[in-house]
């Protein structure tokens, strides 16, 4: 009889994402915060670690949207411009990127909401050790840089959520569109709607630059909160 098959053990890192992921759903399920931090300090994560983590994530998924939505104002071009055959074809390729548009907006608004839940939980922690530094100078200091720090996020965060606000009407004129054409697929009807997909393309144009705008600013204070460190 063969003995049995003794598989390989994770390594470490795999064991910390698969722990990580754990906690990330007892995060969101059960709302148990502090044990989800207490056990990310064991891995040398604090909250600001998670913060920079989280910024970090934000502004990838930004980035997907972004060029997602790029990739949709391409195929609208090309539809609207398509005075050929296969309309269809072109048709369910439009589709396909409103749908990917629609879960990459979903993702980035996962990810700010993430954002806030931390940059809050942080703020507060900060506000409330202020009071156990006995040294007047010492306490004085970190009340200027944490008033800096919040300031210079609470700028950020503005830019993160008018991107995100950016996203709905565009996502609303893109649904309106692929829903009059699955009923109305003929050269005529595309023709009809060249004025709309011109003021799609414009919305998206915009959206595009409040994104770009708020990734830049998330880099920079990302690597603000490094120079802190």
């Amino acid at each position: 009889m063969k003995p049995p098959v003794r598989l390989p053990s994770p390594p470490a890192a795999l064991r910390m994402i698969v722990v990580c992921a754990l906690l990330l759903g007892a995060l969101t399920f059960t709302g148990c915060r502090t044990t989800y931090y207490s056990v990310m300090e064991t891995f040398g994560k604090h909250k600001r670690d998670l913060l920079k983590d989280s910024l970090t994530t934000a502004g990838e998924a930004q980035q997907e949207a972004t060029e997602q939505f790029k990739d949709a104002l391409t195929q609208l071009k090309e539809l609207t411009g398509f005075d050929g055959g296969e309309l269809e074809k072109r048709y369910n390729a439009f589709k396909a990127e409103y749908d990917a548009c629609e879960t990459k907006a979903g993702a980035v608004s996962g990810r700010i909401r993430k954002v806030e839940q931390l940059a809050g939980d942080l703020f507060a922690e900060w506000e409330r050790e202020l009071n156990e530094i006995s040294s007047t100078t010492l306490r004085a200091d970190s009340q200027r840089k944490l008033t800096q720090t919040r300031a210079r996020y609470e700028q950020l965060h503005a830019s993160l959520v008018k991107a995100e606000s950016s996203m709905p009407p565009v996502l609303t004129q893109m649904k309106d569109y692929v829903l009059y054409l699955k009923h109305n697929l003929n050269a005529v009807a595309i023709g009809s709607l060249k004025t709309e997909a011109e003021s799609i393309s414009a919305e998206i144009n915009r959206l595009i630059g409040d994104m770009n705008r708020s990734i830049a600013q998330t880099e920079s204070f990302v690597k603000e909160l490094e120079a802190q460190e």
